[in-house]
């Protein structure tokens, strides 16, 4: 599939900022099943200082500087990308999950570069609410493709989709006492049931590409930021998983950043100065399929 995706971030504020200083993890990684192809990020006004570098995890950054006073400012990335599914061997797949826990087996190939991602993070710790509900998928010798997916099915069902039941600052804890949240706490939520039992898993921020109901349009910018999570399968592999829609990533599911957990890849961050004391934030995505 190609498609082009536009995501647009707009930030409004009562008082004029005079310097605005941001980080933006906007441009789709370039991997084995994902080919980037034109790729451009505005920034307005217009900023003092625009580059790119390369984060920890090799995830592009932009980071940008705007200097001229302003109560609006708006960071619109366009970017044409094509995916194909991706092909998982079958003996990773049936692997026991107890032979995959890197911090156990650091000669394994692969484990090094998997470690960070067994470890607690800011917003995905460790708790033994987790581990317990874990357990219930992570039996003794139980194939890793299995058991993640037993997982993913059981989280589904378990939490429910709602968008006033979390913030961004809501812990695992909150995640659990709630019983739902959004994809983003999903992803933490299976992040910490993988990781309290030895397992790594990454965080993935991207987008998925929506279907309209039948016989309705698309809607432009009616799809949106998504979250999703990769477990180590051995060596360079990995099985990316959506919690929230109980399936595999496959070819509707476009991979930005990937880090230890949202806080690693918010799509934009960043400090300004100002005596504003309200602003509000409007993100708008669109995944368009490119045909012809």
């Amino acid at each position: 599939m190609r498609y082009l995706v536009r995501h647009v971030t707009t930030y409004t504020y009562d008082d004029d900022v005079t310097d605005s200083l941001g980080i933006a993890h906007l441009v789709p990684r370039s991997l084995p099943w994902q080919v980037v192809g034109e790729h451009r990020l505005v920034v307005d006004p217009e900023p003092g200082d625009l580059s790119q570098d390369v984060d920890y995890h090799g995830n592009t950054a932009t980071y940008f500087q705007v200097t001229r006073p302003h109560r609006v400012l708006e960071v619109t990335a366009t970017t044409e990308v094509d995916v194909v599914p991706t092909a998982y061997d079958d003996g990773a797949l049936a692997t026991p999950w107890e032979d995959l826990r890197p911090l156990l087996d650091p000669v394994r190939p692969g484990a090094a570069g998997a470690a960070d991602f067994a470890l607690p993070s800011a917003q995905v710790v460790l708790t033994p609410a987790t581990r317990d509900y874990a357990a219930a998928s992570l039996r003794p010798g139980r194939p890793v493709g299995e058991a993640v997916t037993d997982l993913v099915q059981r989280i589904h069902r378990d939490f429910e989709y709602d968008k006033t039941a979390t913030t961004v600052t809501s812990t695992i804890d909150d995640i659990v006492a709630s019983r739902a949240g959004v994809c983003q706490d999903f992803a933490h939520l299976l992040l910490s049931c993988l990781r309290g039992h030895g397992l790594a898993g990454r965080y993935v921020s991207g987008y998925l590409a929506t279907e309209p109901a039948p016989g309705q349009e698309r809607l432009v910018g009616a799809d949106a930021s998504h979250a999703w999570v990769a477990v180590w399968l051995g060596g360079d592999a990995w099985l990316a998983v959506d919690p929230t829609n109980d399936q595999r990533a496959d070819d509707r599911y476009v991979t930005v950043a990937w880090g230890r957990d949202y806080g690693d890849v918010p799509p934009v961050k960043g400090v300004i100065f100002t005596e504003a004391t309200t602003s509000t934030l409007l993100v708008s995505v669109d995944v368009a399929p490119v045909t012809g």
